[in-house]
């Protein structure tokens, strides 16, 4: 059976993007449908978009911030995410970590780099804009630090995450994370139950399409 194109656009250094990362396993189990992970540079995008991050747009606005981290331990609550902690280096300079990305996936070893570098910002509160702590982290997840570090300096990889981040705009996205069903554009964490209800819709458009 044929199923939509589903794409997680993300950096390291939304906490949002984490909790999207956390909870994507579930809707693929639901749905039979593998998210694609692409690696985007979300300083890059803001520029691209004149867009800032939540915590700098609405600091100056009463109860905004507050009502913010209800709904963040709400989300935890919901989906059992009691591994996550705030990291107290935020916002971090996510380009290196970013690159690494694109660098694992050339390399094959995308899941893991992907899961252990997002454990490290989020759950183990390391500051990963510091090469040092980037290559403990990849060290103890058992991948080739000293490889993924080199590959991520490759000057195709540095423009692929270019690329990637300009698609990104010019498709509609202005932050992290962001979700494109068959090219249908979903911002945010709290667009999930949409973006699953998308999926399922196309699944069905598609399942009654006679083959030819």
């Amino acid at each position: 059976m044929q199923h939509p194109r589903v794409e997680f656009l993300f950096d390291f250094g939304s906490p949002n993007a984490y909790f999207s990362h956390k909870v994507l396993p579930d809707i693929t189990a639901r749905t039979g449908v593998v998210f694609e992970y692409v690696p985007i540079l979300l300083g890059g995008l803001f520029r691209l978009t004149n867009n800032r991050s939540p915590a700098e747009a609405f600091a100056d606005i009463l109860n905004k911030r507050e009502y913010g981290a209800l709904e963040k331990r709400r989300f935890i609550e919901r989906h059992g995410l009691t591994a996550y902690r705030d990291n107290p280096h935020w916002p971090i300079n996510t380009l290196q970590i970013m690159r690494g990305a694109i660098a694992a996936r050339k390399l094959g070893v995308f899941q893991p780099y992907v899961d252990a570098v997002f454990a490290a910002v989020w759950e183990r509160q390391m500051d990963m804009a510091n090469p040092d702590l980037i290559r403990q982290t990849l060290e103890e997840a058992g991948l080739d630090a000293k490889a993924i570090q080199s590959a991520a300096q490759e000057t195709e990889v540095k423009q692929l995450l270019i690329d990637n981040t300009q698609l990104a705009c010019d498709r509609g996205a202005f932050g992290s994370p962001t979700f494109f069903v068959d090219g249908d554009i979903y911002f945010g964490k709290d667009r999930l139950r949409e973006v699953e209800e998308a999926i399922e819709a196309r699944k069905a458009l598609l399942f009654k399409q006679p083959v030819a």
